[in-house]
């Protein structure tokens, strides 16, 4: 069932939080071998949460609007008495965090309930799902392909049926990426919107967090609840709550679309089109705009996701250089040398490009573009035809992620299933800066329309 079908059932009686929490147990345990969607489970904790949820319900309380609705983190966050792995090796000699991430309380004061930790790519740095340490992650609709990263459980997880809800990262496409390999909703929220109190961080000037569901409405439930203001994240934006869950439905139509074009399409493989077209015809979406700094801003991201990571890894490079997977310890290395120069450089051309933006949303109101420039690639595969060209996979997946994240801009992805593919592919719908409600209205539109979905794999 959806989080939303969950917490009727729950509240009304037709089953208990008890007995939703045993049988996602017993699912993990029946199909997360195949998967590799989690490093760690947490029953004992989620047991003794359900039947606080019932007792609640029991007595007259109102136990939330997500009562008895599992949920599942990136292993990133941090989990009371479980150690916050990051995906690494290194990480695993640190003693057990102290208290739960922000946004895990949040969603445990609104009744659900946490039942374990998500695979991901080492340190957040990675496209591909496939880890070093713990084994890859797989796409549930394809166990050969990969799920995306570096949120990978999250997105096999979800799309596997495991849980309805996971939280995720996304520095340059982290949630993007695995909702289109996997088929899922995903929502990058606006940069500063969500606390990141309690993650592992991975570049703290473009790190966003964020969830995944199989349905529009249960990523606004989520989201709605996991907003408020918190002091121990400097970089959080003191907002109001500003709920979206009652405005999802109210369809696109008034709304300025456009979609982007040039280099959003130009390495674009032949499902990613397919999906840019069919949600484009859905939408009556007939505009192009070209972002002529683009390509720019993309390269811009990449010495600032470097230089800021190196610097975060410098010192433990020293000592353990040879616990990192070989791939991410030569990027964080790479970056702990870039000359000053070149990242403020890159900070100029983000804030140009920041500008840019402000004008195109003067005269749009939502933007679509591709999520990723093909479907789920086999999993070990090292090059991807990128506009007939052959470049390397592991960094290129987030060619169409990186610039908008670079600014923090809030995201949709939505999953198409381009006819004749049986694997899907994402497109983001795209809003401006703490508009949240414009991009989940439009991903509502599509859906009740039919054009994007999210079947979960191999049935019930």
């Amino acid at each position: 069932m959806s989080a939303a079908e969950i917490t009727t059932a729950v509240t009304s009686g037709e089953t208990t939080a008890l007995s939703v929490t045993e049988a996602t147990l017993a699912r993990i345990a029946e199909r997360n071998g195949a998967l590799n969607a989690f490093t760690d489970i947490t029953a004992e904790r989620a047991l003794a949460k359900a039947a606080a949820v019932d007792a609640a319900i029991a007595s007259g309380e109102d136990p939330g609007p997500l009562a008895g609705v599992p949920f599942a983190v990136k292993n990133l966050f941090d989990i009371e008495g479980v150690t916050t792995r990051a995906g690494s090796r290194i990480n695993r000699d640190l003693p057990p965090a102290s208290s739960d991430a922000t946004l895990i309380a949040n969603l445990e004061a609104a009744g659900a309930v946490l039942v374990g930790a998500l695979n991901m790519g080492e340190y957040a740095y990675d496209f591909t799902g496939e880890n070093a340490h713990d084994g890859a992650s797989v796409n549930p609709h394809d166990l050969s392909r990969m799920s995306g990263g570096s949120s990978g459980g999250a997105g096999s997880a979800v799309a596997g049926g495991l849980v309805p809800l996971a939280l995720g990262s996304d520095t340059n496409g982290s949630i993007r990426v695995p909702s289109s390999f996997c088929g899922i909703f995903g929502l990058k929220p606006t940069y500063g919107r969500l606390s990141r109190s309690g993650s592992f961080p991975f570049v703290a000037s473009l790190d966003h967090l964020g969830p995944f569901a199989r349905s529009v409405a249960d990523l606004a439930l989520a989201y709605d609840v996991m907003q408020g203001a918190d002091q121990s994240d400097p970089a959080q934006t003191p907002r109001p709550v500003e709920r979206c869950s009652d405005r999802i439905d109210a369809g696109a139509t008034g709304l300025r679309i456009a979609r982007l074009g040039d280099y959003f399409t130009k390495g674009a493989g032949e499902a990613a089109l397919s999906a840019l077209d069919a949600v484009s015809a859905a939408l009556d979406v007939t505009r192009d705009i070209a972002l002529s700094h683009a390509g720019e801003v993309r390269s811009a991201a990449y010495l600032i996701t470097m230089a800021e990571s190196g610097a975060l890894h410098r010192e433990t490079l020293k000592t353990r250089a040879d616990d990192y997977d070989q791939d991410v310890r030569d990027r964080l290395l790479a970056g702990a040398l870039l000359p000053a120069e070149w990242v403020v450089t890159a900070q100029k051309v983000r804030r140009a490009f920041a500008q840019e933006m402000v004008e195109v949303f003067r005269k749009v109101d939502v933007l679509l573009a591709p999520a990723t420039p093909c479907t789920a690639p086999k999993l070990g595969e090292k090059w991807l035809n990128l506009g007939g060209d052959p470049v390397p996979l592991r960094p290129n997946i987030g060619v169409f992620t990186q610039p908008i994240s670079a600014i923090g801009l809030p995201v949709v992805a939505v999953p198409v299933w381009p006819k004749g593919s049986a694997l899907p592919i994402g497109i983001q719908v795209i809003a401006p800066p703490w508009r949240e409600d414009l991009a989940l209205r439009v991903a509502r539109h599509l859906e009740r329309l039919g054009t994007v979905a999210s079947p979960m794999a191999g049935g019930s």
